[in-house]
Formats: structure tokens, sequence, C-alpha cells
């Protein structure tokens, strides 16, 4: 369980320094991916993004538990 931890922490660092220099500037601006802005109201639904999000992420899992 240590481990596993560990390394969704690893995981969520190399997010958060990926996100702070743009090296993700294609999320939420995927197809699908639903903006809304108003006079003093923004809606943001990225599910195109967090579709893609789920395969790759799936898909890695599955890797690894072969």
């Amino acid at each position: 369980m240590g481990n596993f931890l560990i390394g969704i922490g690893a995981l969520l660092i190399l997010a958060g320094v990926a996100f702070k220099y743009g090296l993700l500037g294609w999320f939420g601006h995927l197809p699908g991916d639903i903006r809304y802005e108003g006079d003093n109201f923004v809606f943001f639904a990225p599910f195109g993004s967090m579709i893609l999000i789920s395969v790759v992420l799936s898909l890695l899992l599955w890797l690894f538990n072969r």
C-alpha cells in the first residue's frame, strides 16, 4: 500500500509540474469539452479530456496487472 501511495504522489507531482509549465495545453480543448461563459458565470466540463485520460489510465493499469 505504501508503494502505491508513493507512486500516486509522484504522478500528481509530475502532473502539477506539467500543468504549471504548459506541457498539457491540450487539456480542456479537445472535442467534447464544454465551456460556457456568461456575464458572471463560467461553466467548464472537460468530458473529452476525461474520457481520453480514462482510456489511457485503463490501458496502463491493464498492462501493469498482466
